[in-house]
């Protein structure tokens, strides 16, 4: 997806700023949103990538100005409404219509079992890889109006794979159909100069994670 959360290798946006000491929430409103992040994710009516894909459809002013916990909590009241655990009404009047919209109830004791449970995007199954270490590819040029975990930067660009990670489920598939599309996932090396021009290191280089449906053969 083209969209204003893609920033990388834009200009305007000034330096990261690096905050010593920097608090695990600013506000109490923040642990709030992280908790109901959890909770909600409890019901297992999304998964990871489709809430990436959730925060990416932020309309962009609204996006540049928002922190991460509000783009979180964005994200999480669409999918709640996409998802039928509330409705469009009950979100704007912060009342319930119906006692429950049925489906398990999150139980306190179920929290230490939820925060340490992960979900495995690592697949054991055998599948074939594409390429191999050293093999030369051209990122695709493609533009896909859904997600997608390949950013803009590298789109139509050289490269060398420099790493082969296994077979992972592909990001952009299961944002937008659930489908795990088991496949490679690759760190690819660009040179700099590739990325961003003669002006750039000759020293220097930039790895991304891409999966086969990412890459073609240079």
């Amino acid at each position: 997806m083209n969209g204003i959360h893609d920033l990388g290798g834009m200009h305007g946006f000034g330096p990261m700023v690096i905050e010593p000491g920097e608090p695990l929430f600013h506000a109490y409103w923040e642990s709030r949103v992280f908790a109901l992040r959890l909770a909600c994710g409890f019901h297992r009516k999304w998964n990871a990538d489709m809430g990436r894909y959730a925060r990416e459809c932020m309309p962009p002013a609204r996006f540049l100005s928002a922190s991460y916990y509000e783009r979180g909590f964005y994200a999480l009241e669409q999918l709640l409404v996409a998802s039928t655990l509330i409705n469009a009404k009950e979100l704007e009047s912060g009342q319930p219509e119906t006692k429950t919209h049925g489906g398990a109830v999150l139980q306190p004791a179920d929290i230490p079992k939820l925060v340490r449970s992960r979900r495995q995007m690592r697949l054991d199954v055998a599948v074939a890889p594409h390429f191999k270490v050293g093999d030369k590819v051209v990122a695709r040029n493609n533009n896909p109006v859904g997600h997608t975990r390949m950013p803009r930067y590298v789109r139509g660009r050289h490269g060398v794979i420099d790493r082969d990670h296994g077979v992972f489920t592909f990001a952009d598939s299961h944002a937008m159909t659930r489908d795990k599309k088991p496949q490679h996932l690759y760190s690819v090396r660009f040179a700099a100069t590739e990325l961003w021009g003669e002006h750039a290191s000759a020293r220097d280089s930039v790895y991304v994670d891409l999966w086969d449906d990412h890459l073609k053969t240079r």
